[in-house]
């Protein structure tokens, strides 16, 4: 019989194990022989493997000589593939998940080995159980109250609730499903077998948005405040934080009365930076409301006045919205003026995004087509806007209802006095 030729593979029966081997000889690399191994329980179901892999070869697909944990590729994957192409803070939460919960519980798993099995019990495991931050034990949810009063009483409540939600969990699948496809691509993996696992049931928060008359009393509490312009902004025209702090004088066309949104302020790396929009549709130009643009003419004129105050301490950033000395407003120092103006003046308390859905469910209850919204708010489909505000389009819906039950009745009024008119004596 004549002997195998390079690269077509070879099957055998180990001794040891009795385990069926196909080898593949990838050639010679650094002065060592690389090796591609298959395992199998029969010689046909390593010979189906050799098969495939020898396709692949022939195709000129990489066959990967080493087994790397999920570790391994997750690491590569944050830094070869989602650092490049997203945003900081993407890629910021991408990474958090990575590292605080992929990592830790799924990390030394090997790549092939991950199963949907073996994904379905950690996301089952994140649901069911909390580590305590004080003792780092593992804790059933539904008794941690109890074990941190029994253990840790007197020590306040921890800054932070180790209780996952739902929605966080569904997150880290998303995350492991994301790695998945680029590790299906590379073909490291035949199947992305995060796709396979049913994910938790996530209800989605009730939006806490303005009432007209609410709205109107923001705009009065906010009035005379340094800052009144940039509160004004964020509620008549749905401004995400970011873009609000990113906005430049040039952004402004006084003759036109219209803002352009063309980058977002955000913290990289420790420091504050201003970069691109979220999507396409983020970089977007909108009219300005009269009581905006008057907003920001006071504004511009009180910034004068500071700069002059400030004198040598004053650096130009060409921002809108700024320090008392012209440095970009730390985010955090905002949302705490935010909830001040909300406490003081008897308000319900509300996230500083919340404007941004307040002013998008004022316009929708005010019959504004939800595609014109999803401009304003720069949605890159309307369907997301429809699918976020429904309660407020199903209003919206009632209205439109009763409006056509007044035209109506209107007509089959008319239409019973004619009939009632032509009726014989």
């Amino acid at each position: 019989m004549a002997k195998r030729g390079p690269n077509e593979g070879s099957v055998y029966r180990r001794r040891s194990d009795g385990r069926w081997v196909a080898a593949i000889s990838l050639g010679w690399r650094d002065g060592r022989r690389v090796r591609k191994l298959v395992y199998g329980r029969t010689r046909r179901e390593v010979q189906e493997a050799l098969t495939r892999a020898l396709r692949d070869l022939q195709m000129g697909l990489p066959l990967p000589t080493e087994r790397p944990t999920l570790r391994e590729f997750l690491e590569c994957w944050l830094r070869d593939v989602v650092s490049p192409h997203v945003r900081p803070k993407t890629y910021r939460t991408y990474a958090d998940l990575v590292r605080l919960h992929l990592i830790p519980s799924l990390g030394a798993v090997p790549l092939d080995k991950l199963t949907p099995q073996v994904i379905q019990a950690f996301l089952n495991e994140k649901l069911a159980f909390a580590e305590c931050p004080q003792c780092r034990e593992k804790i059933a949810r539904t008794e941690f109250e109890a074990h941190w009063a029994c253990k840790h009483d007197g020590q306040g409540r921890p800054r932070r609730s180790p209780l996952l939600s739902a929605r966080t969990v569904k997150h880290m699948l998303v995350t492991l499903r994301s790695a998945l496809n680029v590790a299906v691509r590379w073909n490291l993996v035949p199947r992305n077998n995060a796709a396979l696992v049913q994910p938790p049931r996530a209800s989605r928060p009730e939006l806490r948005t303005l009432t007209p008359e609410e709205a109107r009393r923001f705009l009065g509490a906010v009035r005379g405040h340094r800052l009144e312009a940039l509160f004004t902004v964020g509620v008549s025209l749905g401004l995400r934080q970011g873009e609000i702090l990113g906005l430049e004088w040039s952004d402004v066309d006084w003759e036109r009365g219209t803002l352009t949104v063309s980058r977002a302020l955000q913290r990289v790396n420790g420091k504050l930076q201003l970069v691109e929009p979220k999507t396409r549709a983020a970089a977007r130009t909108l009219v300005l409301p009269s009581v905006a643009l008057c907003a920001l003419s006071a504004h511009k004129a009180r910034q004068e006045e500071e700069r002059l105050a400030a004198g040598s301490r004053w650096q130009e950033t060409g921002l809108i919205f700024t320090t008392t000395v012209g440095t970009p407003i730390e985010p955090r120092n905002l949302i705490r003026c935010f909830h001040q103006l909300l406490r003081r003046h008897g308000l319900p308390r509300i996230r500083f995004h919340d404007l941004r859905h307040s002013c998008a469910t004022l316009l929708l209850a005010q019959g504004v087509a939800p595609r014109y919204v999803a401009e304003l708010l720069g949605h890159t489909q309307v369907s997301f806007t429809m699918q976020t505000y429904a309660h407020v389009l199903n209003e919206t819906k009632g209205e439109l209802a009763r409006k056509m039950d007044q035209i109506l009745a209107s007509v089959a009024v008319r239409l019973a006095v004619n009939q009632s008119a032509r009726r014989p004596s």
